[in-house]
């Protein structure tokens, strides 16, 4: 199956097509993990983009139930150099190609990844428009010119959950070197924004002893307060921070009444409320392996992360916030606790567990803000 991707500064990338047939559009970003191809697939941040894997050989493992992020594949479309004819894994359930054909996304293989890669970080991530469909350069080149960019585009909406639902399914201990104990002598409830949350930070709340009530994005705080919960959780989710104005508005009315725990967009989402700005980062972060400095205990942690926009270290300094965590590639904000309120953020995932668990603490943390400790 012949595929064209056609990057919007004019660079054409032709391969094989796999998965799904059809014609998509969205932003063209790069993830360095040399597996985890379903967790990315499944996982709502990378709604509205497209994602090239850097590692050459992906799908060998296949696709198996256990490990979705979601309930359904959130990317636009997968890239990647070369597509595993044969899946050999005990916990496969079907293929790469038969699940993203049953889902309705494409991917393009058979293409010089590492030049994609390239060209990406020294021009910055772009739109792109991906086709098996054999259409004109004149009609891809038009369809991509009038398809709005992420920058100022709400994608949190196409993601939520349209209803209040309870979340009981734990993280599973085997997978788990150290053990989810607390010195928390009561059940804490929690209230969660859904704006695109991972499956795994739900059943690390959960496994965590939380008792957690995922809510729509658009909930108002009014709502929250009525519920009455313990603490108040951000999540992940997609595109530009500034343009979930209602989330922004909810969160600088539940900032100083109950402590507030946020990750990835939760963690920009934060700081808007108290104040700092944000901005779109080059190509952004999106890997398992990013080396990030904890301040605080002078540790290194590996992590996982997947974002493109970063809060400003100096507008979160004179909005209150201590930076807790710097990225060591290039030294933009990764944690952030509020020197007033009971509130703080990492920008990574410490729930992704991408072979290190060295941020499970985190959840911990919340804990102790919930019991006053």
């Amino acid at each position: 199956m012949h595929s064209i991707l056609l990057l919007e500064d004019g660079r054409t990338f032709v391969g094989e097509g796999f998965g799904a047939s059809g014609t998509v559009l969205g932003e063209v970003v790069f993830n360095t993990g040399m597996t985890g191809y379903q967790e990315i697939l499944t996982d709502p941040s990378y709604r509205g983009q497209m994602v090239v894997m850097t590692y050459p050989h992906i799908g060998n493992t296949g696709v198996n139930p256990e490990d979705m992020e979601s309930a359904r594949p959130c990317a636009e479309a997968l890239i990647a150099r070369e597509l595993s004819a044969v899946s050999s894994n005990h916990r496969t359930s079907e293929t790469l190609h038969a699940y993203m054909k049953r889902n309705r996304v494409p991917g393009l293989h058979q293409i010089d990844t590492r030049e994609l890669t390239r060209h990406i970080r020294e021009k910055g991530s772009m739109m792109g428009i991906l086709s098996t469909e054999g259409l004109s350069d004149g009609e891809m080149k038009k369809r991509l010119q009038s398809h709005p960019k992420i920058e100022g585009r709400d994608l949190v909406k196409d993601v939520t959950c349209d209803r209040e639902t309870r979340w009981k399914a734990k993280a599973d201990p085997v997978w788990y070197r150290e053990k989810f104990e607390t010195d928390s002598q009561t059940v804490r409830r929690v209230v969660a924004y859904d704006f695109g949350i991972k499956h795994n930070i739900l059943r690390l709340l959960a496994a965590f002893g939380l008792d957690v009530t995922v809510v729509p994005a658009s909930t108002p705080a009014e709502a929250v307060k009525e519920k009455n919960p313990d603490g108040v959780f951000l999540s992940n989710g997609p595109g530009d921070p500034k343009a979930v104005v209602y989330a922004v508005e909810a969160v600088k009315k539940l900032v100083r009444w109950k402590p507030v725990f946020g990750i990835c967009l939760g963690h920009q989402i934060l700081g808007l409320a108290l104040g700092a700005e944000t901005f779109k980062l080059k190509f952004g972060h999106h890997g398992s392996n990013h080396p990030v400095k904890n301040v605080e205990s002078g540790s290194v942690e590996i992590t996982s992360q997947n974002h493109n926009f970063a809060v400003e270290a100096k507008s979160a300094e004179r909005a209150g916030f201590v930076v807790t965590h710097w990225n060591l590639n290039d030294g933009t904000v990764e944690g952030l606790r509020h020197q007033d309120v009971p509130a703080f953020s990492v920008q990574y995932h410490p729930e992704a567990s991408p072979g290190p668990h060295d941020s499970l603490y985190l959840f911990r943390e919340f804990i102790k803000e919930m019991d006053g400790k």
